[in-house]
């Protein structure tokens, strides 16, 4: 009779036990698919606000072209950026290029800003207000990059520590790779303070 209960109570610790191991494979696997998710999410965050960028763009080069008469370098470098933004496919592509449009965006908006000769443009209400605008994507594109590397850190974390190191793995997850500037990019010199043609 005894060994009848200790064998009952083994069998019933072997469930509990089972169950603890099926309870902790479910939670890490949910754990790391939400934590996918999270950066699948952010860096869509980012990509929606260079798209924002991308769509601000026309409206600015043609506000600018119509007020100096001409399409100048600047605005074709803006132009040139944008397409290549839409272009591209790649995270890494699409980071790229949204950096490329940033920068021909700062390099355009100091010309202006330093060049005395088009008054009638820095005080243009629609130019101003697209300015604002830009200006508050760039500052959201900086925010929303600064979330998808630590939602990158905290999925890499996550994957490699035990016991999710094991599980990993065996359930497809691999490790993100972070954020990595490249080379620099530089602002074309804006030389005597006029728009090159």
């Amino acid at each position: 009779m005894d060994l009848k209960l200790v064998g009952i109570v083994i069998a019933g610790l072997a469930i509990v036990f089972v169950i603890f191991i099926i309870a902790m494979l479910i939670g890490s696997y949910n754990g790391m698919v939400t934590l996918d998710q999270k950066v699948s999410a952010s860096w869509s965050e980012v990509e929606n606000q260079y798209q924002r960028q991308a769509d601000l763009i026309p409206n600015l080069t043609s506000i600018v072209s119509s007020a100096v008469n001409m399409e100048t370098k600047f605005v074709k470098d803006v132009i040139d950026a944008r397409t290549k933004w839409l272009g591209a496919t790649s995270v890494a592509q699409k980071d790229q290029a949204g950096l490329e449009m940033n920068q021909s965006l700062a390099t355009f908006v100091s010309a202006i800003a330093t060049n005395e000769a088009y008054p009638t443009l820095q005080s243009n209400k629609q130019y101003t207000a697209l300015m604002d605008e830009v200006a508050g994507t760039q500052n959201r594109i900086a925010t929303s990059r600064g979330r998808f590397i630590e939602n990158i850190q905290e999925y890499n974390t996550t994957i490699k520590v035990i016991p999710n190191n094991f599980l990993s793995g065996m359930f497809g997850f691999s490790e993100r790779e972070y954020y990595k500037a490249t080379a620099p990019l530089t602002t074309a010199p804006i030389g005597d303070g006029k728009l090159p043609q």
